[in-house]
């Protein structure tokens, strides 16, 4: 009977032992010659019945797979071969008795084998020869890390450091692949073995924290960062995801500042597409019930995103508007211009009369087109104009007389009633003028009310603008209680008269950020063109 489980199962009566734990039935197994280091088959053809997961697995390797410590030691102390079926030198396509350890969480079994002589370092191939894993075998560290053994972690990691002989730091290994130029001591001839050993280890331990990250164990992740292991943009956002999602407040202010250690060719679309909804997510819940962050941490939180989002933008200038240059259809005198000769329409401005030329103003915009069209039949009617003041008028007339805005003279104070009266009467050169002058006056104490005043205008090319210049001075502006409110604070909804008080006005204003500072990264970093937008 024995002998037909052999040959369909391919397991010996010692296997069969080591998997109950018989303790007892080991040992007379072993006293009467059974191989001790016995695999089961790995050929298909001969054992068809063989379990996929059990080819060439050894009797060591059963009993650790289910935990029996008395049965483990007992075959180690009869020299059993501690890396299972694995010999000197060759690929290994099974688990070894340390790998299924670790990946168990089994301290007390990790630490019996690792006294033995287990090596960590050893992953597991597939059968083609390609790795198992994205970044590389599924040795002991990953499977630990993986599966969120921390102690099983550290155990394994203080164990490779009393390993060493010749001990290189971390920071030397990592400074291996530094810029060429830097001068620093060559290692010695004889630590040649030893810097293969610590590239091997930087190597596993990038892996470790890149299955920790993917699994959520953000503890190890940090644990592996604080040795000097270099975050991957990955592994940082798929930390901060998991720290986000579990409310861990303080590790999400210690990720936002480690943010600057990932270089700037980290920065790929993965950084778009997961990284910026993330991250601006995580703003719009920086805040409590009264509006504003107010605890220590939310603070500390909506802070950091700041620096990270005008690092992320970048130290290029703003895209700069330009003038729309668009030539008169048509133009008169500035004689003219409110001059009661020959004038044959009238308007009528804050109870003033202003004197014009249908002559020109029927091809100035569909706007005064409409206005004219529009008119009373009855001579002499006055056209009135509300919502624009006198002197705002006279600048419109002006511009529109002199055929540009060369001759314009106009006051801070008038701007932004003139860029209104201009998207009024849709005369786009004028607006966009407007728009240039606002863009080159805007200052940290000016930019809400003038982003406000945009987007009730709709005015799409300077409120870019100035969301660009939000994120280029965020750091300074995230102080400030004006554009704290601009962001956190549901506009009132009362007169849409007003921009400021506008219902829905700015509420998606942190959409509209994500969306601007990702075509930002795009142009500087991912596009054929690079920096060319800025």
């Amino acid at each position: 009977r024995q002998r037909s489980c052999f040959i369909k199962t391919g397991m010996t009566p010692l296997m069969y032992a080591c998997v109950r734990g018989d303790e007892a039935m080991v040992q007379m197994l072993l006293d009467a010659g059974a191989d001790i280091n016995s695999e089961v088959p790995s050929t298909v053809n001969k054992h068809p019945s063989v379990y996929p997961e059990t080819r060439q697995a050894t009797p060591l390797t059963f009993a650790v797979l289910h935990g029996h410590v008395p049965v483990v030691q007992l075959l180690l102390d009869n020299r059993a071969n501690v890396e299972g079926a694995l010999q000197d030198g060759a690929e290994n396509y099974t688990e070894t008795p340390l790998q299924l350890a670790a990946a168990a969480g089994n301290f007390e079994l990790v630490s019996l084998l690792l006294e033995r002589g287990a090596d960590p370092m050893i992953g597991t191939m597939c059968r083609n020869g390609i790795s198992s894993t994205p970044l590389g075998d599924m040795n002991s560290f990953s499977l630990a890390a993986s599966h969120g053994h921390r102690n099983v972690f550290r155990k394994l990691l203080s164990h490779s450091e009393k390993e060493k002989g010749d001990v290189l730091s971390l920071e030397e290994i990592l400074a291996e692949g530094s810029d060429p130029g830097e001068k620093r001591l060559a290692p010695q001839a004889n630590c040649s073995g030893t810097l293969r050993t610590g590239k091997a280890k930087l190597r596993a331990l990038r892996e470790s924290m890149y299955h920790s990250a993917e699994h959520g164990h953000v503890d190890i992740t940090i644990d592996i960062r604080s040795l000097g292991v270099p975050w991957t943009l990955h592994t940082w956002l798929e930390s901060l995801r998991t720290c986000f999602m579990q409310n861990r407040r303080p590790l999400i202010q210690g990720l936002l500042k480690d943010f600057s250690c990932i270089q700037e060719d980290e920065y790929t679309e993965e950084l778009i597409t997961h990284g910026l909804p993330l991250m601006f997510q995580i703003l719009r819940t920086s805040k409590v019930a009264g509006g504003f962050p107010s605890q220590y941490f939310l603070i500390l939180i909506s802070q950091q995103l700041s620096v990270i989002f005008t690092q992320c933008y970048g130290p290029f200038p703003i895209p700069k508007l330009t003038d729309i240059k668009r030539k008169q259809t048509s133009r008169l005198d500035p004689h003219f211009l409110n001059n009661k000769e020959m004038s044959d329409v009238t308007f009528l401005v804050e109870g003033k009369p202003f004197y014009a030329h249908k002559v020109l103003l029927f091809t100035a915009s569909a706007r005064f087109k409409s206005l004219l069209q529009n008119r009373p039949a009855a001579e002499n009617t006055c056209i009135e104009i509300s919502h624009v003041k006198y002197n705002i008028f006279h600048l419109v007339m002006q511009y529109l007389y002199c055929g540009g805005t060369e001759s314009l003279h106009i006051r801070n104070t008038e701007v932004m009633e003139l860029l209104s009266a201009a998207k009024f009467f849709q005369l786009e050169a004028l607006q966009r003028h407007c728009e240039i002058i606002c863009s080159k006056n805007i200052t940290t104490e000016t930019c809400v009310d003038l982003y406000k005043h945009a987007k009730f205008l709709g005015a799409l090319e300077l409120t870019a603008f100035i969301e660009g210049y939000f994120l280029k001075n965020m750091v300074l502006l995230i102080e400030l209680d004006a554009f704290k409110q601009l962001l956190y604070e549901p506009p009132a909804a009362t007169s849409a008269e007003s921009p400021a008080s506008s219902p829905g006005l700015c509420s998606d204003i942190l959409h509209d950020l994500e969306k601007t500072l990702a075509t930002r990264i795009h142009s500087i970093h991912l596009s054929s063109s690079k920096g060319s937008v800025v």
